[in-house]
C-alpha cells in the first residue's frame, strides 16, 4: 500500500487537488490526464469494498491496473495488486470492489463509456469532455484552479 500512497501523492499535486473527486456513495475518481482530440481520459479510481461498477460497454479499449485492493469480473475472475487487465472495444461488462481493503485501480480509457440498463439501452454515456467538466466543476466547487492535464 505504501507505493499506492505515492502514486496518490503525486497524482493529487499533479492535478492540484488535495482531495479525490466523489464519483456516488463509495467511489472517487482521480484525473491523470485527458488524452488530445477527446480520445479518451486517464485516471486513478478508488472504490470502497462492496461497490459495485454497474452494467457498461467502453466505445474505446481499456487497460486496468489494480494497485491496491482487489475486485471480481463479472466472469468470476479476482484481481488484486498488480493484476492487469486489457478490454477490447465493444467489451460489456460489470465489475465489483471485494475484499477489505479500499480498490485502488489506475485506468486508461479510450472512446467513451456507455451505462447500460435492460436490453443494453444506454441509459448514460461519459466521454473525455463529461471527464473534463468533472474535474473543472470540482475544482470550482473547492476554489481551486484546474491544472492543463491534456
Amino acid at each position: 500500500m505504501e507505493f499506492a500512497n505515492l502514486v496518490v501523492a503525486s497524482a493529487m499535486r499533479r492535478a492540484g487537488l488535495d482531495a479525490w473527486i466523489p464519483e456516488g456513495e463509495g467511489k472517487w475518481s482521480l484525473p491523470l490526464q485527458f488524452l488530445p482530440a477527446g480520445a479518451g481520459w486517464v485516471e486513478l479510481m478508488r472504490l470502497d469494498p462492496g461497490v459495485r461498477v454497474g452494467l457498461h460497454r467502453h466505445t474505446g479499449e481499456v487497460h486496468a491496473l489494480n494497485l491496491a485492493g482487489e475486485r471480481r469480473l463479472n466472469d468470476g475472475r479476482v484481481l488484486r495488486a498488480g493484476d492487469y487487465v486489457y478490454e477490447p472495444a465493444g467489451n460489456v461488462d460489470w465489475w465489483e470492489a471485494t475484499g477489505k481493503e479500499r480498490l485502488l485501480v489506475h485506468v486508461v480509457v479510450k472512446g467513451s463509456v456507455e451505462y447500460l440498463g435492460a436490453h443494453h439501452s444506454v441509459l448514460q454515456r461519459i466521454d473525455t469532455a463529461d471527464r473534463i467538466a468533472d474535474y473543472h466543476r470540482h475544482c470550482a466547487a473547492i476554489g481551486r484552479r484546474p491544472h492543463e492535464l491534456v
